[in-house]
């Protein structure tokens, strides 16, 4: 069984994989126009963008509440695939914006045999269309999403971590991660998109904590980060 398969899940995937792309298209080519006119890097590029979040996550956040930031098609199709491979019942989000990548992971809880995708989302505008897209996709039993800063809205999560995906403000991302980690199982995996923030790569990739990391060849570029909870 494969739910992204049905089509239900397929048309509405495409159409908001659509959406992504024209709502983004602007946003992205700024972006390329102005490392290539500075000559910054993607790593230097990533460090202001973390100086910006810790001036102000909030106001840094609202300026793109109508882009989608969303993944790709292809890591969609394989965040679908972990949540198979490791049998997930249990998945924390962390960025869930428009609630695309939110689509594959409750796909792949539906085929598991159920469970539950806990999501969290700063911006209340996209909080509401995430949830919007999920019904659409017949997901919504599957789905939790909770408004508001992260380091509150996932500080009581009820059991055991399958799986964490972490997408959203960079700056946060060791913070969640420290958050959901008494939570993850042996075995557990973390995977993290544009995940550039030194103090997280330092973390998760020192043997001593538990985690066995690698960059993740997919989207080059966008520095995805692969890793399991071993211990």
């Amino acid at each position: 069984m494969n739910t992204l398969r049905s089509e239900r899940v397929a048309m509405l995937l495409d159409r908001l994989h659509r959406d992504a792309e024209l709502a983004d298209g602007g946003l992205m080519e700024e972006i390329v126009a102005g490392m290539e006119a500075s000559g910054r890097t993607i790593e230097q590029l990533a460090a202001q963008m973390i100086a910006d979040e810790q001036a102000d996550t909030r106001a840094v956040y609202r300026s793109h509440a109508d882009h989608f930031l969303s993944v790709s098609p292809g890591y969609g199709r394989f965040l679908y695939a972990m949540a198979r491979a490791c049998r997930a019942t249990r998945i924390v989000e962390f960025g869930t914006s428009m609630g695309i990548s939110a689509i594959y992971l409750a796909a792949a809880l539906r085929d598991n045999g159920g469970g539950l995708l806990i999501g969290t989302e700063l911006e209340a505008t996209k909080v509401a269309r995430a949830r919007a897209h999920i019904d659409a996709a017949g997901l919504a039993d599957l789905v939790e999403i909770r408004e508001g800063d992260a380091r509150q809205t996932l500080d009581h999560i009820d059991g055991p971590v399958d799986m964490l995906h972490i997408d959203g403000a960079w700056s946060l991302y060791l913070p969640i991660l420290k958050l959901v980690e008494p939570r993850l199982r042996g075995g557990s995996v973390v995977l993290a998109e544009n995940a550039f923030a030194e103090d997280y790569l330092n973390y998760i990739r020192d043997a001593e904590h538990g985690y066995l990391s690698q960059p993740l060849p997919l989207d080059e570029g966008r520095g995805n980060d692969f890793a399991v909870k071993i211990n």
